[in-house]
């Protein structure tokens, strides 16, 4: 049965912290629970997502906040693709096991 994992990819148009205006971030949440600052890695939801598509992850959906007031934006980006699982150990055969001894007393 082919088994999944999911990640987040969040582009947000927030006030700058330096009062240049605006700036956009990018904050990935993989599947293990971690969060990422992506911002560097581009500066488009394109790029960010192109990224993620050579990573194997697909979009499967796309929402926006329209709570946020103001000039603020948020969306997010929903991602998953095909999760890996190791494979199962090989058992080695064809040996002779010695038999088991026990100490009596």
């Amino acid at each position: 049965m082919l088994k999944w994992e999911y990640a987040l990819l969040v582009r947000r148009r927030q006030a700058a912290t330096d009062d240049t205006g605006w700036e956009i971030v990018f904050i990935w949440y993989g599947p293990d629970g971690s969060m990422v600052d992506v911002t560097p890695y581009g500066d488009t939801a394109l790029a960010h997502l192109n990224r993620a598509g050579d990573q194997g992850w697909e979009l499967v959906a796309m929402s926006e906040d329209p709570s946020l007031p103001g000039n603020n934006e948020l969306h997010r980006y929903h991602l998953k693709r095909p999760r890996t699982i190791a494979a199962p150990r090989q058992r080695i055969r064809g040996g002779v096991r010695a038999p088991r001894r026990t100490i009596s007393g």
